[in-house]
């Protein structure tokens, strides 16, 4: 598992949390809190993108 370096947790309104991390390799991670061992990767920019939709709350079903 790589060394990622996780962020406070963020819940939505339905009390939906998850983390955001990042390695020193400048990857990104997202992970349900509590889970975080079952994480999701990709480019930084699909993630920052799939963040801003969530928090705009276009995606809030998908937590």
């Amino acid at each position: 598992m790589p060394d990622i370096t996780w962020e406070s947790p963020y819940c939505g309104e339905a009390a939906n949390c998850y983390r955001l991390g990042t390695d020193t390799q400048g990857n990104s991670y997202i992970a349900v809190v509590g889970a975080e061992d079952r994480y999701l990767t990709d480019s930084r920019e699909a993630l920052q993108q799939m963040i801003r939709d969530i928090k705009a709350g276009k995606a809030d079903h998908l937590l």
